[in-house]
């Protein structure tokens, strides 16, 4: 579903993907593709391009968030997302409610 949110808002998915779990806390380390179009920005407007990579990091974690509350019916408290962009790694801890972790045990 990671993959899937990335290419729908990249045209790509990613080059690496790990997923790890430790009680509520899904953690997603993944290697995103580098956009042609975001390299020619970054060296026209730097200062455009981090505004673009903050704003493209919420709309990830939004619809992120509602892909895994629909398809997989998982209360999510958080979604925390760190994005690099000179080495296109992010990473994302996604927090579940307790209530719903109790309730898939």
């Amino acid at each position: 579903m990671y993959n899937d949110v990335s290419k729908e808002l990249f045209g790509s998915g990613t080059t690496l993907l790990k997923v790890g779990i430790d009680k509520n806390i899904v953690t997603i380390q993944a290697k995103h593709r580098r956009a042609s179009r975001s390299a020619a920005l970054e060296e026209e407007v730097p200062h455009l391009k981090v505004e673009v990579d903050f704003h493209m990091s919420l709309l990830y974690k939004r619809k992120l968030k509602q892909k895994l509350e629909t398809e997989l019916n998982w209360e999510i408290e958080a979604i925390l997302r760190d994005y690099d962009s000179m080495t296109q790694l992010a990473f994302t801890n996604i927090v579940l409610k307790e209530s719903s972790v109790k309730r898939e045990c």
